[in-house]
C-alpha cells in the first residue's frame, strides 16, 4: 500500500526557516517523482516544487524560487522541502504527492500546516 507521510510544519516568524519531510511507504521514493503542493485558505491548491525521479531535475514555482529547496535522501526513502526566508503568504497546508508531474498526482499525504506570522 502506497503511503506518503509529511512532517515538519509549524509556526514560524517571517524570515524564518522550516524543513518539511515526506516519507514514502510502499514504493521506493526514487521510483516516482515526488513533489510538494500547498493550499492556502480560500485559494486553489498549487504546485510548489517537484523533483524528477529520472534525473533529479527540479521545478519550483516562481513564488518560491531562491527560497525553497527540494532534495532527496534515498537511504531513508524521504523527500525534503527546505524553506527559508518565509513570508506570510507562504502560509498554507503543504502536501507531498506523487507522481508530481502527473495532473493530478495519484497519491497524497495528509498535509502539514505551515503558518508564517509574527
Amino acid at each position: 500500500q502506497v503511503q506518503l507521510v509529511e512532517s515538519g510544519g509549524g509556526l514560524v516568524q517571517p524570515g524564518g526557516s522550516l524543513r518539511l519531510s515526506c516519507a514514502a511507504f510502499g514504493f521506493a521514493s526514487g521510483y516516482y517523482a515526488i513533489g510538494w503542493f500547498r493550499q492556502a485558505p480560500g485559494k486553489e491548491r498549487e504546485v510548489v516544487s517537484c523533483i524528477s525521479s529520472a534525473d533529479g531535475t527540479t521545478y519550483y514555482a516562481d513564488s518560491v524560487k531562491g527560497r525553497f529547496t527540494i532534495f532527496s535522501v534515498h537511504a531513508n526513502n524521504t523527500k525534503y522541502l527546505e524553506m527559508s526566508s518565509l513570508k506570510p503568504e507562504d502560509t498554507a497546508v503543504y502536501y507531498c504527492a506523487a507522481p508530481c508531474y502527473r495532473k493530478p498526482p495519484i497519491w497524497w499525504g495528509q498535509g502539514t500546516q505551515v503558518t508564517v506570522s509574527s
